[in-house]
């Protein structure tokens, strides 16, 4: 991989009772277990960072395939959940969500777009064949 950019963040304190911080100091977060877990919940956790990166990150690929594609992409949105849970061996894994809204574009072209996304997709290929991915279309709430 030729690399385009490199981030670079540090995590302190008990893990997910701690803060991360990147190195530029542009992200500072505090970290706490959300109460579904037992934790206290005051502070962001790791799923909600990976919903909000992957969530961007999508929404950018999405956007650059409908440029290529010369699809009016305006008003686009990608929301994004990520389920945390128990995997084999007592392991823990994460499934994700993503929601796709393309208020300009019928439900055929913003599947193919949706799917071009993926493709293209930093997370999308980082996660590909070990994390279950759901991609759906917010107007028709169908798969997509």
């Amino acid at each position: 991989m030729n690399a385009l950019y490199t981030a670079r963040a540090l995590a302190t304190g008990d893990g997910r009772d701690g803060q991360a911080r990147t190195d530029d100091g542009r992200l500072v977060v505090d970290l706490a277990s959300p109460p579904e877990m037992g934790g206290s919940g005051p502070g962001t956790n790791p799923e909600q960072l990976f919903a909000a990166g992957y969530a961007a990150c999508f929404h950018s690929a999405l956007r650059l395939v409908a440029r290529r594609d010369k699809v009016d992409a305006a008003g686009s949105t990608v929301q994004a959940e990520v389920d945390l849970g128990t995997i084999a061996n007592g392991a823990f894994g994460i499934a994700v969500r993503l929601e796709v809204s393309l208020p300009h574009v019928g439900a055929e072209a913003a599947r193919a777009l949706v799917e071009k996304a993926h493709q293209v997709c930093p997370y999308s290929n980082a996660t590909r064949g070990n994390v279950d991915i759901r991609l759906t279309l917010a107007t028709e709430g169908a798969a997509a």
